[in-house]
């Protein structure tokens, strides 16, 4: 029977710590980085700006475009006016007309002259006029009738049939010198990817931060729940040694009382850090990003002592405090100052680009408007010269670099300010160690006090309120020895964030 109780304490103890999960400082902070939001928005942020740098990278490149389309008129293109269209759809009537009037007149003025001559009667020439005059007009209608047809065809050659329209083109435009813009345009994508990083840094330093906090507060709660239900015991001890002796008759119930208070006392401290601790582990799992009520156990909340460094000067900066991501983030806003200077510079100078391309239309423009697909090759260079603007270029130039000097000014306050916070975290540093030290010393008297009291309590030699006094003075000491050791480790998250260099 023993060995099942035993064998069913093993399994519980085993469920127990498969449902308890043990966290280190170094788990934390991996769990806060990968499940924060605000990291998960920010690493976004960096995707969009390396993909704005790649997209910046293709202005040097060059563009092909194709275009089509096509479009019904109403009416067509006319290269002949109406006047010409009729004059051409009746040139062989005109010119046989002409033609007969100017023979008719002639061929009368000889046949009179011959009758007047005395050559031929008047009565011959009238009949030789009728006939001549009546063979002409066989022979005009034919050369009439044919005339007018080569009219028309020269007026129908000259259509261009120009009411459906086919087009398209095949354009390609290559940048040569575009005043710098281009230049300046990727430097500003490189900088813009930059910013998204240090952001991310920044906001990696300031979860690591609000973790560090948060697990040395659950830490240091730990710690004083251990020392309050210590105390707890300690008092009950003592309430359970005097009333025997009240029983016994060597002590007063004013003695009783006087622990009675002190036991609830130290019930209602044990309460308050319970809660606290159950807070704690609640905010510390809400930043890891796990289920708020899941069980979580911390890998230094058991240990006596908790190790610190030696002394604030082991971590160095330089003078500039380019580890800060914030002083980092205000270059790349100076640097991007600068180049939006360039940028605006690179409107009001001259731009050249080369051009090619492929052009197609239906009709063929380049063979008598022909219903037909045909297209022409073309090269050209492009040449914008800006003459006269009022000198808006001048002024925007000027704008744009006061905005580099405010923000050259705004960086070095930040500097100085944060020269100021690294001496202030330094000096904090030492204090805390030192305040450690001094607690630890004091842990030492208090519990050679405690001792010497409990052995004196015994002996009969000293009395109830000189233990309780010990034991207050053992308890105040515990905790300002738990107090001092975070303090330390505190202090060490301040400085390493000031620093710059919290990762």
């Amino acid at each position: 029977m023993k060995k099942v109780f035993l064998a069913i304490g093993f399994c519980l103890m085993a469920f127990n710590l498969q449902a308890q999960r043990v966290l280190s400082l170094d788990s934390c902070r991996a769990l806060a980085l990968r499940n924060n939001k605000q990291l998960n928005v920010s690493r976004l942020k960096q995707d969009v700006a390396m993909n704005l740098r790649k997209a910046a990278r293709t202005k040097y490149l060059p563009k092909i475009d194709a275009l089509g389309g096509y479009e019904y008129f109403s009416k067509e293109i006319s290269l002949l006016n109406n006047r010409q269209k009729a004059t051409l759809n009746g040139l062989g009537s005109n010119i046989v007309a002409g033609a007969s009037s100017t023979l008719n007149t002639d061929i009368g003025n000889i046949l009179t002259g011959l009758a007047q001559q005395g050559i031929i009667t008047p009565q011959a020439a009238q009949q030789l006029g009728a006939m001549l005059q009546q063979a002409g007009s066989s022979i005009g209608a034919p050369l009439a009738q044919a005339g007018d047809r080569f009219g028309q065809s020269i007026a129908d050659a000259f259509r261009t049939d120009t009411r459906n329209i086919w087009s398209g083109a095949v354009m390609l435009r290559q940048p040569v010198f575009m005043g710098g813009a281009i230049i300046a345009a990727n430097r500003l994508a490189d900088l813009g990817e930059d910013l998204a990083r240090n952001d991310l840094s920044l906001k990696s330093q300031s979860t690591l931060y609000d973790i560090d906090q948060t697990y040395w507060l659950v830490v240091s709660l730990k710690q004083k729940q251990k020392l309050a239900l210590s105390f707890k015991n300690l008092v009950k001890k003592l309430s359970d040694d005097v009333h025997k002796m009240i029983r016994e008759g060597v002590a007063t119930k004013a003695d009783g009382l006087r622990v009675d208070v002190k036991v609830n006392e130290a019930d209602m401290a044990v309460t308050q850090v319970d809660d606290g601790l159950v807070l704690a582990k609640m905010l510390l799992c809400q930043l890891c990003g796990l289920p708020a009520d899941e069980s979580i156990t911390l890998l230094d909340e058991d240990k006596e002592n908790l190790s610190t460094i030696s002394a604030a000067e082991s971590y160095s900066a330089d003078s500039t405090y380019s580890s800060r991501p914030e002083v980092r983030m205000l270059q790349n806003a100076v640097d991007m100052s600068k180049e939006n200077t360039r940028l605006v510079r690179a409107m009001y100078l001259p731009h050249i680009a080369l051009t090619g391309g492929y052009m197609i239309s239906n009709p063929n423009v380049f063979n008598g408007f022909e219903r037909k697909f045909s297209g022409v090759w073309n090269v050209g260079v492009l040449v914008q010269v800006p003459l006269w603007n009022w000198f808006e270029g001048v002024y925007k130039v000027r704008a744009t670099k006061a905005a580099t000097s405010m923000a050259m000014m705004e960086l070095g306050d930040v500097q100085e300010k944060i020269n100021l916070q690294v001496t202030q975290s330094r000096f904090k540093l030492k204090e805390a160690q030192k305040r450690h030290a001094m607690a630890q010393e004091n842990m030492k008297s208090a519990e050679e006090n405690l001792r010497c009291a409990n052995l004196g309590f015994k002996e009969g030699v000293m009395q109830i309120a000189d233990v309780m006094a010990a034991q207050t003075a053992w308890q105040k000491a515990q905790n300002q020895k738990i107090d001092a050791e975070i303090e330390v480790k505190l202090a060490q998250v301040n400085l390493q964030k000031a620093l710059g260099i919290l990762e």
